[in-house]
């Protein structure tokens, strides 16, 4: 690993597209006799931190799993503190992410969210629109099964409008059905805690993805994970399919 993690001008090219299931909170800050607030706090600066580390390695585009359709099911009460410190994130992060010449999206069932918090997203999306340095997605209340499901039912429906036939429907125009339409599929995925398992996060786009999976909890990831992850990345031969070289 070089000496300092984030100069990577003469680093071999890729992974172009990294995601990253955020996973730890809660232990990380059970491990500290602490709330699972307190977690999630720590966890969003562990999201600065990566994103800071993704413009410096240059890495285009990531993607971060930060609330799943699932976690709906939570107790309400730590369902309120995410909900507040999602406000908080997006009321005082944009900004900054706009002077970084990040790009933010948000994929997922938004329409759970409450009405200021919408806004708070368009709003982000919009003044962010223009930068290229990263594209970073945001899945919140997102679940994979339910982005296959929305795009066949999308696909269905034009075909009972008579605006496509079923013969029509290939892979490129399934993809232009799903939330991610417009990026690049994963080549890497980075999970977190020890856990392997992917919880129904971009079923489709990762067919080929590879997976490295570490022990640190998310609130301790940062720069130094995130050059580990792309070193060993850089060291796979990715075949798709193919035979051996």
């Amino acid at each position: 690993m070089p000496e300092n993690p984030l100069q990577y001008s003469d680093a071999p090219t890729g992974p172009d597209h990294v995601a990253i299931i955020m996973d730890g909170n809660g232990r990380w800050a059970q491990a500290r006799g602490l709330p699972r607030t307190a977690g999630h706090k720590a966890g969003a600066e562990a999201v600065r931190r990566t994103i800071k580390a993704a413009v410096a390695m240059g890495v285009p585009y990531l993607t971060l799993f930060g609330f799943s359709s699932e976690n709906w099911k939570r107790p309400s009460g730590e369902v309120g503190d995410l909900m507040g410190l999602l406000r908080l994130y997006l009321r005082n992060e944009i900004a900054e992410l706009d002077r970084q010449g990040v790009r933010l999206r948000v994929i997922g069932d938004r329409s759970r969210f409450a009405d200021d918090i919408q806004r708070l997203i368009t709003d982000a999306e919009g003044r962010t629109q223009g930068n290229t340095k990263l594209h970073l997605t945001i899945a919140l209340s997102y679940g994979g099964r339910q982005e296959i499901l929305d795009a066949a039912r999308s696909l269905a429906e034009q075909v009972q409008r008579g605006e496509i036939a079923p013969a029509d429907i290939d892979e490129t125009r399934f993809e232009r059905a799903l939330y991610t339409a417009g990026l690049p599929e994963p080549d890497l995925l980075i999970r977190t805690s020890g856990e392997q398992r992917i919880s129904n996060f971009l079923l489709w786009q990762m067919a080929y993805a590879e997976f490295v999976f570490t022990d640190v909890l998310w609130p301790d990831f940062g720069q130094e994970q995130m050059a580990d992850a792309l070193a060993e990345f850089r060291g796979r031969e990715r075949r798709f399919g193919g035979a051996a070289v």
